[in-house]
């Protein structure tokens, strides 16, 4: 195969990697390891970026009968990768079954019938990649009748298959293939419990437990043209829920050591890749912001991000490492999470943003019901999720959870920010007797405020974070308060002087202009840092832009500010 340049990132297609010339990190061993471990329905549980939908994809190009030759030069797929080593397994099984895939994450609705609508857009597309039924001598005239009753549309091109046949439909399909091919079929289902997931959020979860229930249970249980299925998802729902008297049902989560060297990259995987495209300099910075993942017995990286630094890195050498995580969700679970946490669970927050562990019982096997009966079990969620990860399991069944990375921790802080202005917003008197001492030079009211916010916040002190991160945070939760006043202009980092003030604020209407220089008191040292933060003020020359645009009356401020306690110092 030619040298492959370019990095696949956002590409889920095994066959697209394959043909169009892009890097790919070899996880064919998953083929070798599901064969010689059978079972009838096998489901894995990860974090979402983390190649499950790319190995479903390799799957169904391993298995499906045609896929496994390249339409333009005969050149197999899986030439020169660790599977093809095993010559008798792939004589029988490459290219030997019919396979059924689908990927649920799009089987979503604000209401149960939006939901159905796309959950039959998404089996009626699925059965018309084989049209070639309707002229197949193998199935008879009322099977014909069914598969047609599977891809008929209206005139607007939505499926109108009956809520009878979509419950169904995966089944019927199934056995349309299996008497076609005269072979039992492989059913690959990726992001299972996306639709749960959105029925929980809107509101009609009984319903779709109910329609998924039955359309698993048919698919999976009373199937006998099923060879096996692989299922794979964020969250393990409980078994008693959708997969009720499935036998020979295997799951395979984060805590356990079958497979999971399969999903995520390897510490050698990711150095191999490094030194493919020279950024082994970067190696460091990689592993701290990305690595840091423990499933069963091994450290994981997530692949999504460090193939979208590599990405970044070959367009800009000098590019810092960012959260690539972040965007591919809203991450409202912290946010759902702090909204209801307790003092004890905010002070366990903190111990993990500072780097240390927390030790929690982990229950894997939960129902979307069991997010909000009792919020230990959010703990679960965020282990489950990829927020938090396991250093190492106890006795007794407690589990030592961490931040895996600093990503990950990025992402806490951020959220952290925002329920905190939510939190703040909700008491605008407080807010605004609070900025006003500003206004008024009342240090004593600044510190008492201020105080009083950070008592309610969650402070960074981890000695592994650079003191300008630490400064960082208050910085925020300033701006953060200053950003509800009408008619203030706040300014972050603004050039003024010699340097870059932290905080500048214009109140035009007043004429008064405010500058706050902000440090973090190293061993609670405030007097110290709070004159090396007015020194700093004055040194620069940061009232300059101020006194420039017009304002007559310029406050100064020198905060210092360690754990959840600040020092106010003007001039």
């Amino acid at each position: 195969m030619e040298m492959q340049t370019k990095l696949p990132v956002g590409i889920e297609n095994f066959r697209e990697i394959r043909t169009g010339g892009f890097y790919y990190v070899d996880k064919t061993g998953l083929i070798k390891t599901l064969l010689e471990n059978p079972g009838k329905v096998n489901l894995f549980t990860r974090p979402r970026r983390f190649g499950k939908t790319l190995n479903m994809s390799m799957l169904k190009y391993f298995f499906e009968a045609g896929s496994d030759v390249m339409p333009f030069n005969n050149i197999t797929l899986f030439d020169g990768l660790e599977i093809s080593k095993e010559k008798e397994l792939c004589e029988e099984y490459m290219g030997k079954f019919p396979v059924i895939s689908i990927t649920l994450k799009g089987a979503t609705g604000e209401s149960f019938d939006d939901a159905k609508v796309m959950l039959r857009r998404i089996i009626g597309k699925e059965a018309m990649r084989f049209r070639f039924l309707l002229e197949s001598d193998r199935i008879d005239d009322a099977e014909r009748s069914q598969y047609k009753a599977l891809v008929s549309m209206d005139k607007t091109g939505a499926f109108t298959m009956s809520d009878e046949l979509l419950k169904d439909s995966l089944q019927t399909l199934s056995q349309l293939l299996q008497k076609h091919y005269d072979q039992d079929v492989i059913m690959l289902i990726d992001e299972y419990d996306v639709p749960l997931d959105k029925a929980y959020q809107s509101g009609y979860y009984d319903s779709m437990v109910e329609l998924v229930k039955i359309l698993f249970g048919n698919a999976f249980k009373t199937n006998d043209s099923l060879k096996f299925a692989v299922l794979t998802g964020c969250l393990r729902i409980s078994k008693e829920s959708i997969f009720t008297g499935l036998n020979n049902f295997n799951v395979y989560t984060v805590k356990d050591v079958q497979y999971n060297e399969y999903f995520g990259f390897l510490d050698r995987e990711v150095q191999n890749l490094l030194k493919y495209y020279g950024f082994m300099e970067k190696y460091d910075v990689i592993k701290k912001w990305y690595d840091g993942y423990r499933f069963g017995k091994l450290e994981v990286y997530c692949p999504w991000d460090v193939v979208s630094y590599c990405h970044a890195l070959r367009m800009e050498p000098s590019t810092e490492p960012q959260n690539y995580w972040v965007n591919t969700s809203s991450n409202d679970i912290i946010r759902r999470f702090l909204s209801r946490a307790k003092t004890s669970d905010r002070n366990d927050i903190e111990q993990l943003i500072n780097g240390n562990g927390i030790k929690k019982i982990i229950h894997q096997e939960l129902t979307y019901r069991d997010l909000d009966s009792d919020a230990d079990n959010l703990w679960s969620i965020l282990f489950t999720t990829g927020y938090l990860t396991q250093r190492s399991v106890q006795t007794g069944e407690l589990t030592e959870l961490v931040i895996p990375n600093r990503e990950i921790q990025w992402i806490f802080i951020r959220q952290i920010r925002e329920w905190f202005k939510w939190e703040t917003e909700k008491n605008t008197e407080k807010l605004e007797d609070f900025c006003r001492a500003f206004l008024e030079n009342d240090t004593a009211a600044i510190e008492e405020g201020f105080n009083s916010y950070l008592k309610k916040t969650i402070s960074i002190r981890d000695t592994n974070v650079r003191k300008e991160m630490k400064e960082n945070f208050y910085h925020g939760i300033l701006l953060g308060l200053f950003g509800n006043m009408d008619g203030w202009d706040v300014q972050s980092n603004a050039e003024s002087g010699y340097g870059y003030s932290d905080i500048s604020i214009e109140i035009e209407e007043q004429e008064t202009g405010i500058v706050i220089e902000l440090k973090y008191a190293e061993n609670a040292s405030f007097d110290t840092a709070c004159r090396e933060a007015m020194k700093q003020i004055n040194d620069r020359n940061y009232v300059e832009k101020l006194v420039d645009d017009g304002m007559i009356t310029i406050r100064k401020y020198g905060i210092a500010c360690y754990k959840r306690r600040c020092k106010v110092i003007s001039e």
